[in-house]
């Protein structure tokens, strides 16, 4: 693979391992919904996405045609079949740098206080006046859990509710720092140190091979 593909591939890959390690190395939980924790995976691979399927079944006639347009085209193609992806997804919430240990007694006090109705079953949850059903699941080594819906009849709202009550909590607590945290760090600065070497060597190729993808 040249050195400008290599670089479309790894480079949003590179930089989403960057933001995972500083998540993971910070003295607070983070908390976001499913559906960003998935939509920010499929832009950490769009570059393996151009890279890959899209320069492989580029349409010749329509590059012809649309010249560099094409890849705005499929570009936002990508993003609304993640969108789509992303919409169909069941209601998830996931804690990053958080054990199940620091993270059920705060649940467990926020929806006392949103639902009173509310019932446990081992590590399964109820809440009949929000319409939720979860039950939870834990990445002990990487340091991350996630409150999974159970079952398709979710309410939406009720899952903004808790995600709203439980961030606020969230940041009342101090946790210490993942050190997988040091790992993703050090993967994405590898990886870019070695993106930025290989374009640096032959400039004048990368330019030539842009202008190819563009059909200049």
């Amino acid at each position: 693979m040249d050195p400008l593909h290599l670089g479309i591939a790894l480079g949003p890959l590179a930089t989403y391992f960057l933001v995972l390690g500083g998540i993971n190395l910070s003295s607070r939980p983070m908390l976001t919904s499913g559906g960003r924790d998935a939509a920010a995976l499929a832009v950490a691979l769009i570059g393996l996405v151009i890279a890959g399927p899209m320069e492989l079944f580029l349409v010749e006639e329509a590059a012809v045609l649309y010249g560099g347009w094409v890849w705005a085209i499929m570009l936002v193609a990508y993003l609304l079949f993640v969108s789509l992806i992303v919409l169909l997804l069941r209601p998830r919430l996931v804690i990053y740098n958080a054990t199940l240990e620091q993270v059920r007694p705060i649940v467990a006090d926020v929806v006392s206080r949103l639902d009173r109705d509310a019932r446990w079953a081992g590590e399964s949850l109820v809440m009949p006046q929000l319409g939720v059903q979860l039950h939870f699941e834990a990445a002990p080594h990487m340091k991350n859990v996630q409150l999974i819906s159970s079952g398709p009849q979710q309410n939406l709202h009720g899952w903004r509710q808790l995600e709203v009550e439980l961030r606020t909590a969230l940041r009342r607590v101090r946790t210490s720092p993942n050190f997988h945290g040091s790992l993703f760090i050090g993967c994405g600065l590898l990886l870019i140190a070695a993106i930025s070497l290989l374009l640096a060597r032959d400039p004048g190729n990368v330019m030539q091979t842009l202008s190819a993808m563009l059909r200049r």
